[in-house]
């Protein structure tokens, strides 16, 4: 049976309404959507909102921060980082609430000397609790042209990625009593400071003010955020497709130089129950198929070095229900 063409219409208008109870899509204008926080006149906004620029010298730094706050959604935001000689500048780009147990998602990019890679270092704040670090190498040069970071944030997982490859994927594990951030709607800052005590080779390579100004640009800000997520399906479903898993696992694999999960030094005692966890789950992603035949084994599993905790034992079993269900 054949529809009309006015029925075709209401079937179509029908269902943009439907979709757009169910997300917001909003391009931003950084007049409308932002403050400049901090640093004086070294933030400038350009081009009618759709430039902003952060600046840095040996006085100040400079920040700004969203005027609203956000709980779940995709962040973009294309930055083009401080070109040439770096070493000691931390430019941040990052979601956070506020108070001692806020939570926190965290792009910080840490310069380096010129013709050495910047090191892109995130993390993830649990009711004020982080220690969660993981680092890269970037496979471009970030200063020379402008390249997309985004946080997709929903109520699984936060997925960190780079010119839509994804970096890094943290899960809810609330199940076996690993907090997850869900409840503390967060606003977007970023902040460009010098940080020369750690930053650059932990604090070795100084910053030289000789090349000040520093400046790092922003544009294309865009969000689309869960407006009533409880009702909408696809916002639930879990992470990535199987390309997607193949991009992580090329990352992993090449381009960390810096996990948390696997820094026996810092933590002699053997990862906590999370950690524990994310070793597992990026361990088997890095893993190949011959690691995979034999049980989900790896050779970065703590649970083979540890003495088994119940929460462990749990955390194991639900990575493994995690893996079945993604088809890894």
């Amino acid at each position: 049976m054949g529809i009309s063409s006015n029925g075709l219409c209401l079937v179509l208008l029908v269902g943009l309404v439907f979709s757009s109870l169910m997300v917001a899509t909003y391009a931003g204008n950084f007049y409308q959507d932002f403050d400049l926080t901090w640093g004086g006149n070294r933030p400038k906004i350009f081009k009618g909102g759709q430039l902003l620029s952060l600046s840095l010298d040996k006085v100040s730094g400079s920040g700004f921060q969203s005027k609203k706050e956000y709980l779940f959604g995709r962040i973009d935001m294309q930055l083009k980082l401080v070109p040439g000689n770096s070493a000691g500048t931390v430019t941040a780009y990052y979601l956070s609430s506020q108070g001692p147990t806020h939570d926190e998602i965290d792009f910080e990019f840490l310069g380096n000397l010129s013709g050495d890679p910047y090191v892109l270092h995130t993390n993830v704040f649990t009711q004020g609790k982080g220690n969660r670090e993981q680092q890269f190498y970037l496979w471009f040069n970030p200063s020379r042209n402008f390249h997309t970071y985004s946080v997709i944030w929903k109520p699984q997982h936060i997925i960190f990625l780079v010119d839509n490859i994804p970096i890094r994927v943290f899960n809810n594990a609330e199940s076996v009593g690993v907090p997850f951030p869900k409840s503390q709607p967060m606003r977007i800052y970023s902040s460009l400071w010098n940080a020369d005590d750690w930053a650059t080779r932990g604090g070795l390579v100084k910053t030289d003010w000789s090349k000040a100004p520093f400046t790092a640009y922003y544009r294309n800000f865009n969000v689309i955020e869960s407006k009533i997520s409880h009702s909408f399906a696809e916002w639930h479903t879990n992470a990535l497709d199987a390309p997607s898993r193949r991009r992580l696992r090329w990352v992993q694999k090449y381009f960390m130089i810096y996990n948390y999960c696997t820094d026996l030094k810092r933590f002699p005692q053997g990862p906590p129950v999370e950690k524990t966890g994310m070793v597992y789950f990026f361990g088997l992603l890095q893993s190949g198929s011959k690691e995979k035949s034999r049980g989900f084994r790896c050779t970065q599993d703590p649970f083979h070095n540890y003495k088994h905790t119940n929460a462990q034992i749990n955390i194991r079993k639900y990575y493994k229900n995690l893996f079945k269900r993604q088809k890894l």
